[in-house]
């Protein structure tokens, strides 16, 4: 799966060959970060730096999470996912779990087989780096039949960044759904409640129970300081690990734009003259989104009612009621449709 180009100059023209089998996990370079690098004092909720990895934080001490400069020296990597404690949480009660994931739509996996006689093997590789030491889960979690599979890793040397190759059996039970929604969704585990370590880890696909998905985790949040981050993450059709394939910045941009996209470019809404009383404006998004996005502003000088309607996943339409003098727009804001 590794990206191969051959340049050939004839007619003033360079063909690119790559291999046919594209990345399923998106930004695994961490290279792609829209809404900030960094983010601070964060203890509950769901949050991005890089894009599409979701950190779920289900109250484990407070973290810093940035996109970092620091890489694996000479592997071709420049950003990783950090995620640093600031304040410890000793003593988590049972119910509390922080997990750093990615959620895949069934339309992109039908490669895998899943379901079928002919289900294939999946294999994750990666980069890790960490102030603790210890065992840590990295979880696959089919959320169409509810069935998942666990595996543990182990972090060596303490603030080394160590390379990880993770593979998994095909799983003939439970076909994933050709659709753009959430089908595979792995997970990071950081730290984990007894609610989610006191049964045996589910290393074969099996059922979803809460007490088999993060037996032997370390708890990253027991000490202030301790850090952890990922880079390289690449999840393969198959049962051994190929070189991590690097895309061009722009395709990886537009991959991520299927799910989120931010701007700064002012949205004036008095394009377009509907009535006296009426204007609208049309925007057309960068690519073609998972579904019609939802739409935040983030900075405003919006004056007056406005709607967003007649929207698609490709473009979305304001409009916007009042005094004819009335000049609402907005100077940031975002489009999103994660997963």
């Amino acid at each position: 799966m590794a990206l191969t180009l051959h340049g050939t100059v004839s007619d003033n023209t360079v063909a690119l060959d790559r291999k046919t089998a594209t990345p399923i996990v998106i930004n695994g370079d961490m290279q792609i970060a829209q809404r900030s690098t960094s983010v601070t004092g964060k203890t509950s909720g769901d949050h991005y730096t890089v894009d599409r990895f979701k950190q779920d934080i289900g109250s484990m001490g407070t973290w810093s999470i940035s996109q970092a400069t620091d890489s694996p020296t000479g592997q071709g990597f420049n950003k990783s996912l950090k995620m640093d404690c600031t304040t410890a949480d000793a003593s988590p009660s049972s119910s509390d779990n922080l997990i750093v994931q990615t959620s895949l739509e069934g339309q992109d996996l039908q490669v895998l087989k899943k379901g079928t006689s002919s289900a294939e093997s999946v294999t994750f590789s990666f980069w890790v780096k960490s102030a603790k030491t210890g065992t840590y889960i990295l979880e696959l979690w089919d959320r169409d039949n509810d069935r998942q599979i666990a595996q543990s890793y182990t972090i060596s040397s303490a603030d080394t960044w160590e390379k990880k190759v993770l593979s998994f059996a095909g799983d003939t039970t439970g076909a994933l759904d050709n659709d753009n929604a959430t089908s595979l969704q792995f997970n990071f585990w950081v730290s984990a409640g007894s609610n989610f370590t006191s049964g045996t880890l589910n290393t074969t696909w099996n059922s979803e129970t809460a007490a088999n998905r993060a037996v032997g985790q370390v708890n990253l949040n027991g000490t202030a300081n301790n850090y952890i981050q990922w880079t390289g993450v690449q999840l393969e059709a198959s049962d051994t690990a190929s070189d991590f394939e690097f895309l061009p910045h722009d395709v990886n941009l537009n991959r991520c734009l299927r799910y989120y996209y931010q701007d700064t470019a002012f949205l004036d809404i008095t394009v377009v003259r509907v009535s006296d009383s009426s204007r609208g404006v049309h925007k057309t998004l960068p690519v073609p989104m998972r579904t019609t996005p939802t739409f935040t502003a983030t900075s405003t000088n919006e004056i007056g009612n406005t709607s967003m309607n007649n929207s698609s996943n490709k473009s979305v339409r304001f409009s916007m009621s009042g005094s004819a003098d009335n000049h609402p727009r907005y100077a940031a804001y975002n489009f999103s449709a994660e997963l």
